[in-house]
């Protein structure tokens, strides 16, 4: 007996819609069995995970609205990032270098207060906002060269660079950039006053999160209406359709992965100016990897990774709640977010194929 994977002749248009609520729901139920054999009850579990942090919507008191505000505030750097990487995706791009990216932003724009700390303007915030972008671009511009110069899969040279960066940035943390009044602790000296990300109002929700929301609006715009996106869409589904028409694919590369990386810069820079504060050797908790969980789940929209950025959030505050709640490791959020992306992309392969079962000579 052999199971084979044969393909559609037609893809379901409503399955499709549906792959992601399916793969969320079994994920859901994986959760649960996965509490049980933790020795918690599932649903008291499953409670303090996925709906504690959202109980104002039901209770209305001002005291539950503080998680909504962490949620939004944790899933800006998703939404900025995982944006970036469904246009990636779409045009069959593949960057996995994200994380690494996000680094380097927080490490070029992050000179600015190491450098002149006494620097207090509004062009001090802008300029450590470009210089994020800038510093994000700058790593993703190395894959994109080596693909197009040697054609080596860019998966890899990416995903390396990941290392090379959070490297780079123990180093500095550690060495020329410690802050000498910081009592020996790996960090740079505090970012304040202009240094640190406005926020508002009264809100601890900081202009990362107007950030992330207007980089999807553009990018569905962009993709939506634009030549450039219609290009790479038809770069992603037909490639050869694509050389007919004169469309460039070491373009597309370049345009990809600078596009890609300047939002993951963005999302770094924009991290240590306001929840991190400085720099020091872990500023993220996997976000450029987590944003590929991002891109799929939001169907490789840039509106659609904007939602999926808030469920995935949700996974990381969950994951805090249950550490104190449970007292069970948050790393079970990393579970929670490794199984979401195995639903997600087994819903979609099933999209795509049906399992046929061989027997015999037909096997």
């Amino acid at each position: 007996m052999l199971l084979r994977l044969e393909k559609r002749p037609e893809v379901s248009r409503a399955m499709r819609v549906l792959s992601p609520v399916i793969a969320i729901a079994l994920t859901v139920i994986t959760g649960a069995i996965i509490f049980a054999l933790l020795g918690q009850p599932p649903l008291e579990a499953l409670y303090v995970y996925f709906l504690d942090p959202l109980k104002w919507f039901w209770t209305q008191n001002p005291d539950d609205f503080w998680p909504l505000e962490q949620l939004c505030i944790k899933a800006a750097p998703l939404a900025m990032i995982g944006a970036g990487l469904s246009v990636c995706y779409l045009a069959n791009i593949w960057n996995i270098g994200a994380e690494g990216q996000l680094t380097a932003g927080a490490i070029l724009g992050g000179a600015i207060p190491v450098f002149f700390p006494q620097w207090q303007s509004p062009l001090t915030l802008i300029t450590m906002l470009v210089l994020g972008m800038v510093g994000g671009m700058a790593l993703a511009a190395i894959p994109a060269f080596i693909k197009n110069k040697f054609n080596a899969s860019e998966i890899l040279t990416s995903l390396m660079l990941v290392y090379v960066a959070q490297l780079v940035l123990d180093w500095l943390v550690r060495g020329p950039w410690r802050d000498p009044d910081g009592h020996n602790f790996p960090q740079t000296v505090p970012f304040t006053d202009w240094q640190a990300l406005p926020q508002l109002g009264d809100s601890s929700i900081h202009l990362g999160v107007i950030l992330a929301v207007i980089a999807c609006l553009a990018l569905a715009l962009m993709m939506a209406k634009a030549l450039k996106g219609y290009e790479l869409r038809v770069l992603g589904a037909a490639p050869r359709a694509g050389r007919f028409a004169g469309f460039s694919r070491s373009g597309a590369v370049w345009f990809c992965f600078l596009l890609s990386g300047a939002l993951a810069g963005l999302a770094g820079i924009c991290e240590v100016m306001s929840t991190v504060g400085q720099l020091q050797p872990a500023i993220s908790p996997g976000y450029g990897f987590t944003a590929i969980i991002v891109a799929f789940l939001g169907r490789l929209n840039p509106i659609g990774a904007l939602v999926a950025a808030l469920a995935l959030a949700l996974t990381y505050l969950g994951g805090e709640g249950a550490q104190v709640a449970l007292g069970i490791s948050d790393k079970i959020a990393r579970v929670f977010q490794g199984i979401l992306l195995f639903y997600i992309l087994a819903c979609d392969t099933l999209i795509f194929y049906r399992l046929r079962v061989a027997v015999g000579a037909t096997a």
